[in-house]
């Protein structure tokens, strides 16, 4: 796509001080009009803390170099989805963090059920098998968001979406409890059945549940401009929707691997002196927690109703866009993109009276809104080398430790150090780093942060690849410190031994994983939400999030690599493609950071004959002839406009 276009064209309604100004009167007419129906209605602006946001003075250009930002409350509801996606990420973590241990190792001798001091195990497929298997399932349980963001967008809404994804996840759970329970797990091949069946049923559960409830759980602050206030201590500050959303997912993220730790720990344990059918049976119980809390919230939770497929006009936009600016030529064919008019010229308005295409139902301002989004999905397709520095957390990481010293430590215990350090770099972050930088006037702004990302990823896989270089030059077994070897006592072929070195000489990589994480993952998400057509809110993120499957399709090419004597290769490949792009990613997008308040700023459009009261502004047109609107009847949540 035309990447280098979506930076000028797409500030035009924004970059100037006039712009500035008629949100400002319109803003100021607004709040005029609301104040004098709330003092006859007896209403109060601190009841709604969005409402009384859109009330408050915009920035000047002055206030907006010089004020320090700080985010706006977040209402208590907004942990209980939080809760949700802990049952739901306890659930995915905690099963699918046995299926190295329970694909790769075989059945304990004298085993029903897997479980062993030593080492549990259940199919005995190897490594390169347990490899395949679960990047297989980190691909679909990634590739499904899509199909889970249109279902929401355009048919059910988040919140149906959500209860009934999470009933079709309990049913893959059930699955695979059945591929562990004993008189299934000693048949190889019904167990192996059962566990494609679970991962194909969980992955479209999981596909309606991820993509929506990070969406659902920022639309309960309702809409978000920033303003000027004043603290206590007379500093003058500017509320800013940006660090308010970067908090909220700080700390969605945080629920995500709270979850994610308690489930691995305790399952691994279920694992070694229970069995796999305990450590897939808990997950489901805590699953089921929560169906509960989301009919709790049933009439609590405020979201946008299903607008209708916008998907199929937005792709027509963007091929629409493309029409007449192809050539054979390479350089005039990117010349022609990045010429500053693309998106402008399959604006409505750019259209003479009956000449636009019929399926052109929307306004000029949803145009800046798609191009904002693809804008964000151009910057999404760089991230799939971050994912491949994580997903050896899932599968390699967890071997190379199979041939450490344990001591009585399972070999897939040590994963949790990700999560953990997670739960640690959150709070230091949101309580004390964040808001430094922020009062010493430096800005860490969403491209900078991910590339932070890439380059700490491949610091990650640096540490792998030292401390898998000296497995190689301690084991008895040389290169094939994984393998077996001929023993004279038992005259057969053994498993070569552990080598001298401890288990925790791995924590350096996952701790620099998941500061990795807080840099580029949280940030992802943070920039779909943000930047999507908020109509297109869920499927923006499930592109996000599919990036994470692409990684794992691309780790595939990988798999060669992923055994002995290859290893060291394998990890150094990865950092080094993770320094590379992580390079010119910056390069590449840095100047989307210049102009990120203006992004966030955009008014929504509309599309279709529904026009959205949500919405302050339904259009830049229709907000010039509308200044002196009637507002919106007090207590409507985050909606200043007509009724």
């Amino acid at each position: 796509m035309p990447a280098g276009e979506n930076v000028e064209p797409i500030m035009a309604a924004a970059l100037h001080q006039e712009d500035i100004e008629e949100k400002k009167i319109s803003l100021s007419a607004a709040r005029h009009g609301h104040q004098a129906i709330c003092r006859a209605s007896g209403f109060h602006q601190d009841r709604d803390a969005s409402v009384a946001g859109m009330l408050e003075p915009f920035p000047t250009p002055e206030e907006l170099a010089t004020l320090r930002r700080v985010p706006n409350k977040i209402p208590i509801k907004l942990f209980t989805i939080g809760f949700v996606e802990l049952c739901e990420r306890f659930s995915f973590y905690g099963t699918t963090a046995m299926f190295t241990n329970f694909i790769e190792q075989p059945l304990p001798q004298g085993s029903v059920t897997g479980a062993s001091l030593e080492q549990p195990g259940a199919m005995g497929l190897g490594q390169r098998a347990s490899t395949g298997i679960t990047t297989l399932n980190q691909v679909w349980q990634y590739f499904m968001p899509l199909f889970g963001a249109w279902i929401a967008d355009a048919k059910l809404g988040r919140y149906r979406t959500i209860t009934t994804a999470l009933a079709i996840d309990i049913l893959g759970h059930v699955i695979l409890v059945m591929s562990a329970i004993p008189p299934i797990i000693v048949r190889q091949g019904a167990s192996m059945a059962l566990l494609i069946i679970a991962i194909l049923v969980m992955g479209i559960g999981t596909g309606g549940v991820k993509p929506n409830l990070s969406c659902l759980i920022v639309e309960q602050l309702g809409e978000q401009h920033m303003f000027v206030k004043s603290l206590p201590s007379g500093e003058r500050v500017i509320v800013d929707p940006a660090i308010t959303i970067e908090r909220i997912y700080n700390w969605f993220y945080f629920f995500i691997n709270f979850g994610a730790l308690i489930g691995v720990i305790t399952m691994v344990y279920a694992e070694q002196y229970v069995g796999f059918y305990l450590s897939y049976t808990l997950p489901t119980i805590i699953l089921g927690l929560g169906p509960l809390v989301m009919w709790w919230g049933r009439s609590r939770y405020v979201g946008r109703e299903p607008a209708g497929s916008v998907l199929l006009p937005a792709v027509r936009t963007f091929f629409l866009a493309q029409a007449g600016r192809w050539s054979i030529n390479p350089y005039r064919t990117w010349k022609n993109m990045n010429d500053g008019t693309f998106w402008e010229n399959v604006k409505p308005s750019k259209f003479p009276r009956g000449t636009q295409p019929s399926w052109m139902t929307f306004d000029d301002a949803w145009v800046d809104e798609l191009r904002r989004g693809f804008a964000a999905c151009a910057v999404f397709c760089w991230t799939p080398v971050f994912w491949l520095c994580y997903n050896q957390v899932n599968n390699n990481l967890i071997s190379q430790a199979a041939v450490l010293q344990r001591d009585g430590v399972p070999n897939d215990i040590l994963s949790n150090l990700n999560p953990f350090s997670l739960l640690v770099f959150i709070p230091l972050n949101d309580f004390l780093i964040y808001p430094a930088l922020r009062k010493a006037g430096v800005r860490l702004t969403p491209i900078k942060k991910i590339t932070l990302g890439f380059y700490v990823g491949s610091c990650a896989m640096i540490w792998a690849a030292v401390v898998q270089y000296h497995i190689y030059q301690k084991s008895v077994c040389g290169r094939y410190a994984s393998g077996r070897m001929w023993s004279e006592e038992k005259q057969d072929m053994v498993k070569c031994p552990p080598v001298d070195i401890k288990v925790w000489a791995q924590a350096g990589s996952y701790v620099l994983i998941a500061l990795s994480e807080v840099f580029a993952s949280i940030t992802a998400l943070e920039y779909a939400y943000s930047k999507a057509p908020k109509n297109m809110r869920s499927m923006v993120q499930a592109l996000a999030l599919f990036t994470t499957s692409f990684s794992a399709a691309i780790g595939q090419a990988f798999v060669g690599l992923s055994a002995d004597p290859l290893l060291v290769w394998n990890y150094s490949v990865v950092a080094i493609l993770a320094i590379v792009v992580g390079t010119c990613f910056y390069f590449h997008f840095r100047a989307l950071d210049i102009h990120e308040d203006d992004l966030n700023e955009l008014p929504e459009g509309t599309v279709g004959i529904k026009v959205d009261t949500e919405s302050p502004y339904a259009s830049r047109g229709d907000e010039k002839r509308n200044s002196n609107r009637k507002p919106a009847v007090c207590g409507v949540r985050g909606s200043v406009g007509d009724m």
